[in-house]
């Protein structure tokens, strides 16, 4: 019954908000791919502020369910009956009735499963599309046949783009560059490399008085230079949205100088290589939203970052990484392998993440620096007795493994609790 009336509720709400696109006609700039698209999604709204009045994906609602929120500006019920009728209502006053709406939608969009993205077209189409990245094993990849086809699902918004609309994505990606030659979109690509549109010079870590502030670099574009501080994070993948986001901006017909001035209020969502104090003088590396093979490699890198500037013991604390079906184990494996080079402890979580120690252990980390646990809550109370000062820990892993619980039982500050994923009441509950 459950699974009846949530498929109803997607189909009027699907109605309902491509009936309000229809009618007020925004532009709609899309974010696709498998790493990124919330940091990108919100550095792109920022951008677009100074120039379009703005409304972006909340929270990560990328799907068919939680998609036509945004359009509608409303916020999920949840199981709160009264709260669907009071959406429903208000949607029907947005479709019917004159309203002020939006002249700009940045849409973070998703699939787990195929002809997720289809689905979404019929909803609404982009005036633009930025890819964030589309990796060689990429997350969902045990609902399709290869991790081509999730390349080629999370493309899909692309292919709607008429002649000569923009289509921005990232210069190192060669999946999505070889995609993109088969259109007649307008590219623009971004990233360090020289071949980059809008190029990231001059990647630094932001490091003040021994504490990390976050990241710095310029962006180059047609031309022109704009500074990039990105606050509260680490690594190089951080300066990517904010690059997708200027380039976006320029390719929409803004000033860069404007969309410079509304990329000044980004901030970094939670849960993305977020920095934050620690118990005993550690330092946190927050990355507990989510996590897939390349997410994974990027994490890791940014460890690496942070240990090789201010020289402290490198903590890697892994949970599963879900939905990679055949891919599963050798995935697993691959990432042990690099642990046990880019890390001086590890801590693993959960049954799949157990092959990340094995192969960590057959890759030359001493058998003693490897800790395994079933629950994130069973390595929080480990991780509390090890972690001081000197200590930089990473924190790593799939939704369902809520590895955010880790973080929290770390941090120097419980007030900092705020900063973490899925801290709402029902989010807490389960």
């Amino acid at each position: 019954m459950k699974s009846i009336l949530r498929s109803l509720f997607v189909v009027i709400l699907s109605l309902l908000a491509r009936g309000v696109v229809r009618k007020y006609r925004p532009k709609i700039v899309m974010i696709t791919g498998s790493v990124g698209k919330t940091s990108t999604k919100d550095a792109v709204a920022a951008a677009l502020a100074q120039g379009f009045m703005v409304r972006k994906s909340e929270k990560s609602y990328n799907s068919e369910f939680g998609l036509p929120f945004t359009i509608l500006g409303e916020e999920s019920p949840w199981q709160n009956p009264f709260a669907w009728l009071k959406l429903f209502g208000n949607a029907l006053a947005l479709r019917f009735l004159p309203s002020i709406y939006p002249n700009m939608l940045v849409l973070e969009v998703g699939a787990d499963r195929p002809g997720d993205l289809a689905k979404i077209m019929n909803i609404a189409l982009p005036d633009a599309v930025v890819v964030t990245r589309l990796p060689e094993v990429p997350v969902h990849v045990e609902a399709y046949a290869t991790p081509a086809a999730v390349r080629e699902e999370e493309f899909y918004p692309a292919y709607a783009l008429d002649d000569g609309m923009p289509l921005i994505l990232n210069a190192e990606d060669e999946y999505a560059v070889a995609m993109s030659a088969r259109l007649q979109a307008h590219v623009i690509s971004f990233g360090v490399s020289e071949s980059a549109s809008a190029r990231i010079l001059k990647p630094k870590l932001h490091v003040e008085n021994g504490k990390i502030k976050g990241m710095q670099a310029t962006l180059h574009i047609e031309g022109k230079e704009c500074p990039l501080d990105v606050p509260g994070v680490v690594g190089n993948p951080a300066l990517y949205a904010p690059a997708a986001a200027l380039a976006t901006a320029v390719a929409l017909g803004m000033s860069l100088e404007d969309a410079c001035i509304g990329l000044a209020a980004y901030q970094p969502p939670p849960g993305r290589a977020r920095v934050l104090e620690g118990i005993n003088g550690s330092v946190l590396i927050d990355d507990s939203y989510n996590s897939s093979p390349a997410a994974t490699e990027e994490a890791l890198a940014s460890l690496a970052l942070i240990s090789t500037e201010l020289n402290l013991r490198r903590i890697a604390v892994l949970g599963d990484m879900l939905e990679l079906g055949r891919y599963s184990h050798e995935e697993h494996e691959r990432i042990g392998t690099l642990v046990a080079k880019q890390a001086d402890v590890l801590v693993t979580v959960g049954i799949r993440s157990r092959g990340i120690a094995d192969a960590a252990k057959l890759a030359g980390m001493p058998e003693d620096s490897i800790r395994m646990f079933s629950t994130s809550e069973e390595a929080a109370d480990e991780l509390i007795t090890i972690v001081g000062e000197g200590d930089v820990v990473l924190i790593k892993g799939s939704q369902s493994v809520r590895t955010e619980r880790i973080v929290e039982a770390l941090l120097k500050n419980p007030e900092d609790s705020n900063l973490l994923v899925r801290q709402d009441i029902e989010w807490k509950k389960r």
